[in-house]
């Protein structure tokens, strides 16, 4: 091999180490914007959403379009709760809503409304009511939830700390919706 043809060949082999860096670093920034603003992992942290959700399974939250008009009623999102922790909880009032329980029915805006999401633990409660009676104005002082706000609470009534606690949530607070869990694989599913 003569030196024009190695040198021909030291070209060739740098061309394709830069071809291979600019690729991986093409999937790099795609993965991080990928992961910022359309999809994220997320494991769940406690019992509150049981049994919907199990502690510790791991989901896929949809971050993209998360506005009021985006979200509907029933949907499992994950909110900012404080600077350090967020919380995954299921909309039950949307603004304007008016929210009451009552004989562990839920109202809204005076129409019941069947939570099929429940009905595992309500079989389990022999006849106990799974929420407690209230009436959003008992709780946030207003007679509906307020504008570019949600009453959210979580599916495991009788231990949550949602919506009846720390009152409405901001929609600017709202991270995403949870999609599907992917782990355990044996749990794999559509969030419903």
């Amino acid at each position: 091999m003569n030196k024009k043809q190695r040198v021909g060949l030291r070209l060739e082999k740098r061309k394709e180490v830069f071809s291979w860096i600019k690729a991986i670093g093409i999937a790099v920034i795609l993965a991080f914007l990928i992961r910022t603003y359309i999809f994220a992992p997320i494991v769940v942290d406690g019992e509150s959403m049981m049994p919907t959700l199990q502690d510790h399974e791991r989901i896929v939250l949809n971050k993209f379009g998360t506005n009021i008009d985006s979200i509907d009623r029933f949907d499992i999102v994950v909110f900012h709760a404080t600077v350090d922790k967020d919380y995954i909880k299921r909309v039950i009032g949307l603004p304007g809503d008016h929210i009451e329980y009552k004989d562990d029915t839920l109202y809204i805006n005076g129409k019941a409304y069947e939570e099929p999401y429940l009905d595992k633990y309500k079989n389990q409660m022999a006849g106990v009511p799974l929420t407690d009676s209230f009436k959003l104005e008992d709780i946030t002082g207003s007679m509906t939830v307020p504008d570019d706000q949600l009453f959210l609470m979580g599916d495991n009534r009788q231990n949550s700390l949602d919506s009846r606690e720390i009152g409405t949530i901001s929609v600017d607070e709202i991270v995403g919706k949870a999609n599907l869990v992917y782990w355990p694989i044996k749990e794999i599913k559509i969030v419903k």
